[in-house]
Parts: structure tokens; sequence; C-alpha cells
């Protein structure tokens, strides 16, 4: 039998993820119930959830960036969208609670919207490049931008590698400059899981996610990821054997080159029907939550 979900705020998590739900609505009611201080960003059609910590922890530490930590709320159509990507709305959330609750300052959470694409749409049609558009032009671009997505589904914490295969062939002044900012942003990640003793902690190119949209406008983003480790073990001796399989996970061309079977069976089952609460491990959400409250200490 599968353990229960934690306590709150994840008793609002069925609702959440039942069909029909709309989900912008929920998630302003829930931050409400929740007492986390918040603002709606409309940008292009799409609605960005800002949350702050409270005005009085909101003093700058000096010359540190802020840390900004990100999770789509918004599902493909059809799918319940448990792992992809209610989990980690649900798991930054809490993180968001403890975060206050240690009255810590210069963090914000993002739940962006429209990170899911339909087939004609690209990049640039994604919530987070004209987010983040908006962000560099109100000079918030400087921040340490991590994206959680599809972290409810086991014990391995992967730390994506998809962004160098998104940014390889790119050239232009700056390309140098957000090469340097992802490898800072990947070390800060080793670093943090290190310090917990996280043993399962890899370095992996992961599915499409926020960070493409971000990267487009110009804003380095590394992104969290969790797997089993019966999944992600077997995926990095098929990368070394098949290392176009890493660009098959983001590119829809290169994926008919590939066997879907290669694929791991978590990434396999997001966006479908498959993606219910059933294949969660709430066991090992702890892990991400701790996460991702010791990378705001850095």
């Amino acid at each position: 039998m599968k353990p229960p979900l934690p306590e709150a705020p994840y008793g609002y998590f069925k609702e959440f993820i039942a069909p029909g739900t709309d989900r912008f609505a929920f998630l302003k009611a829930l931050l409400d119930k929740l007492d986390l201080r918040s603002s709606i960003l409309t940008l292009s059609g799409n609605r960005h959830f800002m949350v702050f910590p409270s005005r009085e922890e909101r003093v700058s530490r000096g010359g540190t960036a802020p840390l900004v930590l990100v999770a789509h709320y918004d599902r493909a159509a059809d799918s319940p969208g448990a792992n992809d990507n209610s989990a980690a709305v649900f798991l930054l959330l809490e993180t968001a609670i403890k975060l206050r609750q240690k009255k810590t300052a210069d963090w914000m959470i993002i739940f962006t919207d429209k990170e899911e694409l339909t087939r004609d749409e690209g990049i640039k049609s994604q919530g987070s490049y004209t987010l983040a558009v908006g962000l560099r032009q109100a000079g918030l671009g400087e921040g340490r931008f991590f994206i959680f997505d599809a972290c409810g589904t086991g014990d391995t914490l992967i730390i994506s590698t998809t962004a160098d295969h998104l940014i390889k062939n790119e050239q232009g002044p700056g390309i140098i400059k957000t090469k340097q900012a992802v490898r800072r942003l990947r070390n800060l990640a080793l670093e943090t899981a290190r310090e917990l003793h996280l043993d399962k902690a890899l370095l992996l190119p992961t599915p499409f996610s926020d960070d493409a949209g971000f990267l487009r406008a110009g804003i380095p983003a590394q992104t969290i990821t969790v797997l089993p480790g019966s999944e992600a073990g077997p995926f990095i001796s098929l990368l070394r054997n098949k290392p176009g399989l890493a660009q098959a996970l983001i590119n829809r061309e290169a994926q008919k080159n590939y066997d879907p079977l290669l694929i791991p069976e978590t990434w396999r089952c997001l966006n479908g029907p498959q993606d219910s609460r059933r294949r969660l491990t709430p066991e090992h959400f702890s892990q991400v939550v701790r996460f991702a409250c010791a990378l705001s200490k850095k």
C-alpha cells in the first residue's frame, strides 16, 4: 500500500489534480489559506504567481542574488498532472512555509503558467519566456533561478544538464557569460546535495522544462527533477552508448530516431493519463524540500 501524502499543504492535493479543476483559481485560494504573501503577474495572457517572504523578512543580506524557485502549475490536457507538475508546486508551497517559519530573506517562488506547449508551438510561446523578458526589464534577472519539475516520483535527485544542449550551438557576446552562470548554478546544486549528504544525486539530461524559456530570454536557470534509482542508473548506461538520446528528450525530430522505451518510465508517463497520484513516492518528498530550503543558505 502506498504511504499517505504528508500533512498540509498536501491535504489539498487530490482536489488540485482532479479533472476540471480551475488550477489558477484553486492555487490562488490555497495561497490565501496558507497565508503566503503573493501577487499575480499577467504577461501575454499567462498568469504567474509570485510568492514572497513577509515584508519584515525581505531585507537584503547584501550582495547576494536572490534565490528564485520555480514550478509550473499548468498541466497537459487530459492528464491528472500529479508528477508534472503538481508535486513540485506543493513541494515549493511547503518550502515557502518553512522559509517563512525560519524568517529567511531574499527568496521568491514563482508558479508559472503555460509550460506545456502544443506540437506547433515553439519556446517563445512558453510562459517562462515572456516572464523572463519581463523580469529582466524590471531588473530582476540576476537571481539564482532553480526550476523544479517532475519532482514527485523517485529517490534520486537529478540535476539537469539539458541547458548545455539548449545553448551548445548558440552564438553571441553574452553566451559565454550565460554558460558560466549555468555552471555556477549547477555547482551550487551539487554543493548543496553534498552538504545534505544526498548520496543519490546525479547529473543527467532531462525533458523540456521552463529552463528553455528562461534561457532563450537570457536568464540562466537550473532544472531539478527526481527519478527512481532503478530508472536513473540504466539511463546513464544508455547515454554512454547512445549520446544522441539526450537530444531526443528536448527535440521532437530527434525522438523519431529512438525507441520510446529507452526513456525512463517515469518520464514516459508525463503528459498523459498515467501521470496519476498512485505513481508518486511521498516518502521522498522531504528530501526535495530540504534541498530547496538549503539553497537559500548559499
